[in-house]
């Protein structure tokens, strides 16, 4: 326990001050984010700040691991290796624009990677008992999710403190799923990814100094898409299957948010590939609340997520049929309060402006 502390002290405090210098040489070589019509921003902020957390995250695990004689160390090279190919792509993204067609090869590529490092999400054995199907449905839902997940925490990272904020949440509850099943890798895991993004909140809470750009978001969602892998490979069925639902709990917001935004914009007829400011996250933004509050307001949402999947984890009785009536409720209650929230503005700008006279 005494390691693990030293361990998330030690990649805070280093987090914070990496972040404070890469904000130092982004701004000196000009590696900035031009606010353009999509920004939720108005002035040009230095970015890259993710690369502190990459570094720090990727080294402290290994550290962790070159200490851990039972660790699978295949498997986790593998996790390696598909986070630094999806590092490498998004900080060239970060520099200069590249094509989709190169980034999601890359993603398909470090998805093919954790799977052959982890094996599948055992999903399938809650929809059907066929060995044949069950893989199948196993190996689909696990490349996309990965991929998924990996594009949409880059696509959530639209303002100030929501994509570290999430981070934080999420690593806190991996640590807690991992301390209940006995898996030293995922709280240490989980632990460094919380503790870096927390010292990169110091430099990117409203008003950020600096954004973690696209090498930040795209490998914490690559992270956090494979750590349910990582958590029930040793398990199989129903078991693995709980285990991989549980670690998915905490990213709720991200995931409904993704889901909910992609949906709309295909039943309206949009390019679902096209650059937009259409996430509830953004639409609230847009309707008048504070960088802060939203923030606050998705982390609060995760920090739910994390206490269902910690009370699954303790076998509480009805907490996963609670879980699958609350999450819901609670988001298309916030759905229609960003809808009525939009509503509102839309009123008010319509109304007439009151003419003032001058008396003199």
């Amino acid at each position: 326990m005494v390691g693990f502390i030293g361990l998330g002290v030690t990649a805070l405090i280093l987090s914070y001050l990496g972040v404070w210098g890469t904000r130092y040489l982004a701004e000196r070589h000009e590696i900035l984010d031009i606010p353009n019509e999509r920004s939720s921003h108005t002035q040009s902020v230095p970015r890259g700040g993710g690369l502190a957390i990459v570094l720090l995250t990727l080294g402290g695990f290994w550290i962790h691991i070159s200490s851990n004689p039972v660790a699978d160390q295949r498997s986790f090279l593998a996790y390696t290796i598909g986070a630094a190919l999806i590092v490498v792509i998004s900080w060239l993204d970060d520099l200069r624009s590249q094509p989709n067609w190169l980034r999601f090869g890359i993603h398909s590529i470090g998805a093919l990677l954790a799977i052959y490092g982890f094996g599948y999400l055992n999903l399938g054995s809650l929809i059907t008992e066929n060995a044949l199907v069950t893989r199948s449905l196993d190996f689909m839902i696990t490349f996309f999710w990965i991929v998924g997940l990996t594009n949409a925490y880059n696509f959530m990272d639209g303002i100030d403190g929501i994509a570290g904020g999430q981070a934080v949440v999420a690593g806190i509850g991996c640590v807690a799923i991992g301390w209940l099943n006995g898996q030293s890798n995922i709280v240490a895991l989980g632990l460094l990814l919380a503790a870096t993004n927390l010292g990169f909140l110091f430099h990117n809470w409203p008003p950020a100094r600096i954004f973690m750009g696209d090498v930040g978001s795209a490998f914490l969602g690559y992270s956090f898409a494979v750590l349910p892998l990582m958590l029930s490979a040793q398990f199989q069925g129903r078991s693995g299957a709980k285990l991989a639902l549980a670690a998915i709990l905490p990213l709720w917001p991200f995931v409904f948010d993704s889901t909910f935004t992609i949906l709309r914009r295909l039943r309206r007829g949009e390019n679902v590939f096209s650059a937009h400011r259409s996430h509830l996250y953004q639409r609230l933004v847009i309707a008048g609340y504070n960088h802060s509050s939203v923030s606050l307001l998705y982390g609060a949402m995760a920090v739910v997520g994390v206490i269902f999947a910690v009370g699954w984890m303790l076998h509480l009785r009805s907490i996963a049929l609670t879980a699958l009536i609350v999450l819901p409720l609670i988001w298309f209650s916030f759905v229609a309060f960003v809808t009525k929230q939009e509503q509102k503005q839309a009123r008010e700008l319509a109304a007439p402006q009151p003419t003032f006279v001058d008396p003199v």
